[in-house]
């Protein structure tokens, strides 16, 4: 876990420039593999999510294709473990790749546009529960929120780099240079929250790489709030 740095007063994070969710932005997780031969159109769309206001895209790649001949050298067993709680959630009776999953709610075919652009359109439709703030400081982030509906959420702080080419040698894709965007490099539980009393804390974030924050139900539920920095 992410250590907290401080548990701040509401009031205390209203000065520097901040980046507000408050359009509600669709979180997608994309869980690909280097590996798979039937990702690269699923990575392909989400360049072009990517680009998008109202959405935060992100690629979370996985393990489990490691072993058709080419090791994915962003693959992370958390990642992995995230998917799988997923489905454990949604009580699917397995996990695949290319998949993503849409405001932690809709689970879709990565490769496939209409249903990804439908389930989209349907989070967007719905809004998040919570507009979050996120603000830099030196090297950490100021996350707060304004209370709302109660609950149990938890808190996460996601790092990510934009975009990297790789040139695959082995497996499926072999000879093949793939580009990848927002490719997930650490997704850390920063807090707990209730929900009724307003959120204010700071974690840290050293380095200049973008940063998101999510807040979601407690086991792999609804995300409820999003914001980022680029």
């Amino acid at each position: 876990m992410r250590s907290l740095l401080a548990i701040l007063s509401f009031a205390g994070v209203l000065n520097a420039t901040q980046a507000m969710a408050e359009d509600g932005p669709v979180v997608i997780e994309l869980y690909t593999s280097q590996g798979c031969s039937s990702c690269p159109p699923a990575d392909a769309m989400l360049h072009d999510l990517a680009k998008r206001d109202d959405v935060i895209a992100l690629a979370l790649h996985v393990d489990y294709w490691d072993y058709i001949g080419w090791k994915d050298s962003f693959a992370n067993p958390q990642f992995t473990e995230r998917q799988h709680a997923y489905a454990n959630a949604a009580n699917a009776p397995t996990v695949y790749t290319p998949q993503m999953v849409i405001g932690g709610v809709d689970h879709v075919i990565g490769s496939r546009p209409m249903q990804v652009m439908d389930a989209l359109q349907a989070r967007s439709r719905e809004g998040n529960v919570f507009d979050v703030s996120l603000t830099r400081r030196g090297e950490s982030v100021l996350v707060t929120a304004v209370p709302g509906d109660g609950g149990d959420y938890v808190v996460q702080l996601v790092r990510y780099t934009p975009e990297e080419t790789v040139s695959i040698r082995r497996g499926e894709n072999a000879g093949r240079e793939l580009s990848y965007a927002n490719i997930v490099t650490s997704w850390d539980v920063i807090g707990r929250w209730d929900g009724r009393a307003p959120l204010a804390l700071e974690a840290d974030a050293p380095g200049d790489s973008p940063v998101v924050v999510i807040l979601q139900h407690a086991t792999n539920g609804p995300i409820v709030g999003a914001a980022e920095l680029k």
